[in-house]
């Protein structure tokens, strides 16, 4: 069978995140086509105007322009039907979805694609997984993977402490649903913002508590190879307190569009913000126990001519290296990939993945 190319891509959502990932893709030579619901002008890229949400609408944009490959900045819940088409149609997919459920659904259609389905590519799940299984790749016999990311103001204000930067439907989807982990090498569900911890990073302490979706599908790749797999959120300490407040003492874990009405009125987005990412993983080498750390701190930064938040440059970066790896053939061009199988350093190497090097160096410590 003959794999798809990739050179046309149609960028679903031109948001926060959408419009750096369609400007990236284009700086990378991708010949892009922008979709949103609303006109977008000004952009380097050709754009359209649609509701992708209407099936019909998508259909005849992938027939339109004749894309490889569909690229979704949407919210989790409109993704699975999308993919379902481009799977059908044999167009390869990316998305950056932390929802269990699409992932599993998207997982489904893997056994007879003719095209890549690969979602998950963001930051967590993505970025995260890839350095995770990059350091677990280094021992001969691993003990625990733990992974955590904050993407958080510079200057926090009120009790929270927090502002929605990213979608108040994702982080609230995080918050409620149940976490994936490895427990003695088996797989397990446990609530979200539990196992609370104090991290220390560059000598600002955070706390960190598990949510959801961050591992994507590590737990599965690791089962009865790791005895512990882990993803926690990590926030400026008393927020997973208030959270609990409002989902548990006032019942907004039930009334998710409430909840997420008042904390997007009360967290606005920020133009100043960290990206935290924090991997630690042990095992055994040669007999002897040890540990190896990816600790970084990410800012704002100049890309493309403008300066983009933290959390929307090291999202958008990796599912741009991932399109642009598949393209190359360093990744497969058919069936599902996971982040884990990504290769760190062909992952830094790409245009967009080279983002995350400072002065050509990607910070490790050991």
């Amino acid at each position: 069978m003959t794999e798809r190319g990739l050179s046309r891509v149609l960028v679903l959502g031109l948001g926060k995140v959408g419009q750096l990932v369609a400007t990236l893709l284009h700086e990378a030579r991708f010949d892009v086509v922008g979709v949103d619901g609303v006109p977008r002008s000004g952009l380097p890229f050709t754009t359209r105007v649609a509701d992708v949400a209407d099936l019909t609408q998508f259909r005849g944009l992938l027939a339109d322009t004749g894309a490889d490959a569909v690229v979704s900045c949407l919210p989790y819940y409109l993704n699975l039907p999308i993919a379902r088409i481009a799977h059908a149609q044999a167009v390869h997919y990316f998305d950056l979805t932390e929802d269990v459920p699409t992932t599993q659904g998207i997982l489904a259609l893997a056994d007879d694609a003719r095209a890549v389905l690969a979602p998950q590519c963001g930051l967590a799940p993505g970025l995260i997984g890839i350095v995770g299984a990059h350091l677990a790749s280094r021992f001969e016999k691993l003990r625990s993977i733990k992974l955590k990311v904050g993407a958080l103001p510079k200057h926090p204000l009120g009790s929270l402490g927090y502002a929605f930067n990213w979608s108040p439907d994702g982080v609230i989807n995080e918050y409620i649903n149940d976490c994936e982990v490895l427990r003695g090498g088996k797989k397990q569900f446990i609530p979200a913002l539990e196992g609370a911890e104090m991290v220390t990073i560059d000598g600002v302490t955070l706390e960190a508590a598990t949510t959801s979706g961050g591992l994507g599908t590590m737990c599965d790749t690791y089962a009865g190879r790791c005895d512990e797999v882990v993803y926690k959120t990590m926030r400026y300490p008393g927020h997973f307190e208030r959270m609990r407040f409002l989902l548990d003492d006032l019942h907004l874990r039930h009334d998710r569009e409430t909840l997420a009405r008042v904390l997007k009125n009360a967290l606005p987005p920020t133009a100043e913000d960290f990206v935290y990412v924090h991997a630690h993983v042990e095992g055994w080498r040669h007999g002897e126990l040890g540990s190896e750390q990816f600790v970084r701190v990410y800012s704002e930064k100049p890309v493309a001519g403008q300066i983009w938040r933290a959390i929307s440059w090291t999202t958008a970066a990796g599912i741009c290296a991932v399109v642009e790896m598949v393209r190359a053939g360093t990744l497969p061009r058919r069936g599902f990939i996971r982040q884990e199988d990504i290769p760190f350093g062909p992952f830094l190497a790409t245009e967009s993945g080279g983002l995350y090097h400072e002065d050509g160096v990607v910070i490790l410590r050991a």
